[in-house]
């Protein structure tokens, strides 16, 4: 048994210690380039009390705000607010990014809240 075992081995490592397979050719690729977010800051209370009494001069002054991202892929932002002596965000617009600046997204319908 043990002569059989020993005949055995070698064929079995000879048959192990074949070449190694060609490595395959390199494949050319092109990178894509996507816009990952907006180009703009991402707007703090300032700019969107500075961008909301643009759109509604009228209204009184935005006394609180947060604003947050809409989500993956979007690049508008979603605003809560509170207008004049309210501590309260009671309020929400939209600001989306239009000739490298933050404008209210449908500022008569925005405005109207206020009033």
């Amino acid at each position: 048994m043990t002569r059989f075992i020993l005949i055995l081995s070698p064929l079995a490592l000879a048959a192990c210690a074949q070449e190694p397979a060609e490595a395959p050719a390199p494949v050319e690729t092109t990178a894509i380039e996507e816009e990952i977010g907006p180009t703009l800051h991402p707007p703090d209370r300032d700019k969107f009390a500075e961008r909301f009494a643009v759109a509604c001069p009228a209204a009184p002054q935005i006394s609180t705000a947060m604003c947050r991202a809409q989500g993956m892929g979007s690049h508008d932002f979603t605003c809560e607010y509170g207008l004049g002596d309210d501590e309260y965000m009671r309020h929400e617009a939209v600001l989306q990014e239009v000739d490298g600046e933050w404008e209210v997204e449908d500022p008569d319908a925005v405005c109207a809240q206020g009033s």
